[in-house]
């Protein structure tokens, strides 16, 4: 009953003519056949008639919008999707942030990709009046094409997580949970496959007591990624991390409990993103972060704050391409005997010899044997993909 009290609010009926082509009396109808007419059929006759419309029945009810809702139907605005809680999306239009829902014709029109919007995405939308005749809310009725982004698939179905982004920050900690080297080459594999920079930060330096992380800073800022160490207790290369932030929209990508929100409280004070301990017994960490959210950023530009990741499969980079987001491979592979080299167990192998010369890191080596055999067969778990074209 409510809701049929406030349209009220916004609309009165009034009656208007229907359309010329409907106030032609119709031609009579004959409901017999001449020759099987009986009598029964003749009182029928005589008693069926079709009158003409009359005044009354000539015109029809129809509900007159007001000037709050003819308002509402012309004002339309765009903007950025800043975060997706179930069937409400949440858009920045850069002077406030609208509540929004998805017109269903796009949802009906994107179902396959599971995500018709995401955070990032660049939306148009049409401003609507609510209960009370106030411009309060919105309808999403158009995305415009993505640049680039990054989804989650399950066998056949895709999981879009963000769009629109300039880079991939990498985090990773030393402790809590436990540092996984492959697990960065999964990340850098599938960021380069989609044309994407992407910035490695060694988190957690603060329990650093065996002394690794210059190590693997070294390792890939040699292969040409940024690479730092930082520590959000004692604040060590924050500023860095800060300056490399600025002015860019950054993915955060990473497993539970490394670090992610922890981070950018430091990076920008005043966020009081929620964090939580790791486990002491799994050194897993918790999922404090339940949905990809947007985050601006003082200095300019804007960091997605995502869930954790625990693993990650690039099964969907073709086999045959797996070589070349290895980018310490590429300048080698023309070198080796076999053309269709796989660089795992054939003689005279370029890569194979570099590896053994120390040209190669051994680990890298490692990662890339370890993800041929999961690219050469179809794989039916989740996987991450990044896509589209670098800025």
């Amino acid at each position: 009953m409510a809701k049929r009290a406030s349209r009220k609010d916004h609309a009165r009926h009034v009656r208007v003519d229907f359309r010329r082509n409907r106030q032609k009396p119709p031609r009579r109808k004959q409901w017999v056949v001449p020759d099987e007419q009986n009598e029964l059929a003749e009182d029928t006759i005589t008693c069926e008639s079709i009158r003409a419309k009359g005044e009354l029945s000539r015109r029809r009810t129809v509900a007159h919008r007001t000037e709050p809702d003819q308002a509402a139907r012309n004002h339309t605005a765009s903007g950025t999707v800043v975060a997706v809680r179930g069937q409400y999306v949440e858009v920045d239009d850069g002077r406030r942030i609208w509540p929004c829902t998805v017109r269903r014709v796009l949802r009906t029109r994107l179902i396959r990709e599971r995500s018709p919007v995401v955070v990032g995405d660049r939306v148009s939308f049409a401003v609507v009046a609510d209960s009370k005749g106030v411009l309060n809310e919105g309808v999403i009725e158009r995305v415009h094409p993505r640049r680039t982004s990054l989804s989650r698939s399950q066998g056949r179905q895709t999981h879009m997580i963000a769009a629109n982004v300039d880079q991939v920050l990498i985090v990773v900690s030393i402790r809590e949970p436990m540092i996984k080297p492959h697990l960065i080459d999964r990340y850098l594999v599938a960021a380069h496959a989609g044309r994407l920079p992407a910035v490695i930060c060694v988190n957690k330096v603060d329990l650093d007591h065996q002394g690794q992380a210059p190590a693997l800073v070294e390792r890939y800022a040699r292969l040409g990624y940024p690479a730092l160490a930082t520590s959000a207790v004692t604040g060590d290369r924050v500023d860095a991390l800060r300056t490399l932030l600025a002015g860019k929209v950054t993915l955060l990508a990473g497993q539970s409990g490394v670090g992610k929100s922890s981070l950018l409280n430091v990076v920008q004070p005043g966020l009081n993103l929620r964090t939580a301990r790791v486990s002491t017994t799994t050194e897993k960490g918790l999922h404090t972060t339940t949905t990809a959210v947007w985050i601006k950023l003082q200095a300019g530009g804007a960091v997605i704050d995502t869930p954790g990741i625990r693993a990650l499969d690039v099964a969907v980079v073709p086999i045959h391409e797996l070589e070349m987001h290895f980018v310490e491979f590429v300048d080698r592979l023309a070198h080796c005997r076999y053309p269709n080299c796989i660089h795992i167990h054939e003689d005279d192998c370029a890569i194979k010899k570099a590896v053994e010369a120390g040209q190669i890191d051994p680990s890298r080596y490692d990662s890339y044997r370890e993800l041929f055999p999961e690219l050469s067969e179809a794989s039916s778990y989740e996987h991450i993909r990044v896509k589209g074209g670098m800025k």
